[in-house]
């Protein structure tokens, strides 16, 4: 018999609701998360326009004017809805995910925080990517930009507080820390993480069937490449 699930539904703002079910980076908590979210898109309930999960939570946009021509209360009805399917859905199921190597170029012309890294941790550049490279990151979720998917959780010898003066421009492809966390920028965009460097894969291209390349569950594996292929990875 599965486990009652624990949790709590907050308004958020006037045509969303948060159904919360912790407070911390925890990948057990992820993966309800994850399983709520894709039972959720399952069931296709009827006023729901989106569906969004985060590290210990999961948003539900609904459409307040459709739902107010029958019901007084948007809130309180998809509140009361969702607390009624929540007593059937069952996060505990074991879900699949894809398992994703995305090579890296750790140049320090690329990973132009390693140095600044280095100098702060006592650790050698060399030994900074050994630790990058030698865990599987869960993604926990996708924000921020389209497609920039925050990773968990990098090894405590190279925990490494946000820059305290973001950059104005941040490449796209590159790959950061930020606390225990590491991401990669999709786009070129203002940022203050560790640039520690650079991928070549397009985290983010409208162009594609499903246009952003990592989704929340997967696990990462970061491979070590050199500046030569990093340059020639795109042309065959």
């Amino acid at each position: 018999m599965k486990s009652p699930l624990q949790y709590r539904i907050l308004p958020l703002g006037d045509h969303a609701l948060c159904i919360e079910l912790g407070e911390i980076i925890d990948a057990s908590i992820n993966q309800q998360c994850i399983a709520l979210f894709h039972q959720l898109k399952e069931l296709a309930i009827p006023f729901i326009k989106d569906i969004i999960p985060a590290y210990a939570s999961v948003t539900v946009v609904y459409d307040v004017a459709a739902i107010r021509k029958e019901h007084p209360s948007a809130y309180g009805f998809m509140k009361e809805k969702l607390e009624a399917m929540l007593l059937r859905i069952d996060t505990d199921q074991p879900l699949s995910h894809r398992k994703i190597e995305i090579p890296v170029c750790y140049d320090l012309s690329l990973g132009i925080d390693l140095q600044e890294m280095s100098q702060e941790k006592n650790i050698a550049v060399e030994e900074i990517i050994r630790i990058h490279t030698n865990k599987t990151y869960r993604v926990f979720m996708i924000g921020f930009l389209p497609g920039f998917a925050y990773m968990g959780s990098v090894d405590e010898s190279i925990i490494t507080a946000r820059r305290a003066q973001p950059r104005t421009t941040v490449a796209a492809g590159s790959v950061g820390i930020a606390g225990e966390q590491t991401g990669i920028y999709p786009l070129d965009s203002p940022g203050g993480w560790n640039i520690i460097g650079q991928t070549p894969l397009k985290l983010f291209d409208a162009k594609r069937k499903q246009p952003v390349l990592l989704e929340a569950g997967d696990e990462i594996q970061f491979v070590a490449i050199d500046i030569n292929e990093f340059n020639n990875y795109n042309l065959g």
